[in-house]
């Protein structure tokens, strides 16, 4: 349930943030889990600001879907209208800023349209950052890699997004977080493909291996779901180690533990290839039935 609390709350000058802009108008929505603020600095833009909460709203309820609730009890986002652009520029997720848990700014274009928004992963995937600690800079690849890996889950379960396009992008993006010459692991390789989607190839093989282990009735969802229930949101500052042992105790496994001691240290390779087969998934994300592994993929999207 999202109920709006506060709308266009015009001439408020709170700080915008890192960058200090002040704010011009604000609406605060109340959300299952906590609420969030969000305010729009000076600037034009050409969709209406309400068309632009709507936005924000559905990524919050793709988060909400995936994680049984908000992560944090009190969120901010602040839109900065960027000049002559179309769509998301950039967007940025901080824990603990002038007394919010978690603080998203979002560089919007100015002539971004609600087709745009529609199609727009950027943020749900930055209001995912709010689900988990907040991590050293070598472990800067767990926290990329979960908002790219849950993101599209999150989406297709929020009913925002079809699964064959989950698919498609991750038989796409997937091989860009495979190990190359000279890698050392995910703590100590820093590029962009081992940040992104070498941490997100982790989630999907743990996902994987923890749904094996345990027949299916659990998965990575059940995992970070106790983490956040356990109060592991972005203002923390828990250890790696912290987070996934309570992971691991909700699954019943030592899937997490143990696999971020291995790739955090080590180049580990994944038969790509044959994994898709054995979930059943095909070129442009078609599935098939009748794959070994087929309740797997099946359990990853619809969360059960």
């Amino acid at each position: 349930m999202v109920v709006l609390v506060c709308s266009s709350a015009r001439g408020l000058q709170w700080g915008g943030g890192p960058g200090g802009q002040p704010v011009v108008s604000s609406q605060t929505l109340t959300v299952k889990g906590g609420t969030i603020q969000v305010d729009f600095v000076q600037g034009s833009l050409d969709l209406d600001p309400d068309r632009v909460v709507r936005w924000v709203l559905d990524a919050a309820s793709a988060v909400i879907r995936y994680y049984g609730r908000f992560p944090v009890s009190r969120a901010r986002v602040l839109i900065v209208p960027v000049p002559d652009r179309h769509g998301v520029v950039q967007g940025t997720t901080w824990g603990n800023i002038r007394g919010f848990q978690g603080f998203t700014r979002m560089r919007l274009g100015q002539h971004t349209t609600g087709k745009e928004l529609i199609d727009d992963w950027e943020m749900t995937h930055e209001l995912t950052h709010m689900a988990f600690p907040d991590l050293p800079d070598e472990e800067h690849w767990m926290e990329e890699g979960l908002a790219t890996y849950v993101e599209p889950i999150a989406r297709v379960q929020a009913g925002q997004l079809d699964e064959k396009t989950v698919w498609d992008e991750m038989m796409d993006g997937m091989p860009k977080g495979e190990p190359g010459l000279g890698d050392e692991g995910l703590d100590r390789t820093h590029t962009w493909g081992r940040t992104y989607w070498g941490g997100g190839l982790f989630c999907l093989m743990a996902d994987v291996e923890i749904r094996k282990q345990t027949k299916n009735r659990k998965g990575l969802q059940d995992a970070l779901r106790a983490i956040v229930e356990a109060g592991g949101g972005i203002d923390k500052d828990w250890p790696l180690e912290q987070a996934l042992a309570i992971g691991d105790r909700a699954t019943g496994t030592h899937v997490l533990s143990e696999m971020n001691e291995k790739w955090g240290s080590s180049a580990v390779e994944v038969d790509l290839p044959g994994l898709w087969r054995e979930l059943g998934v095909k070129a442009g994300g078609e599935v098939v039935a009748g794959a070994r592994l087929e309740a797997v993929r099946q359990g990853i999207i619809a969360g059960r």
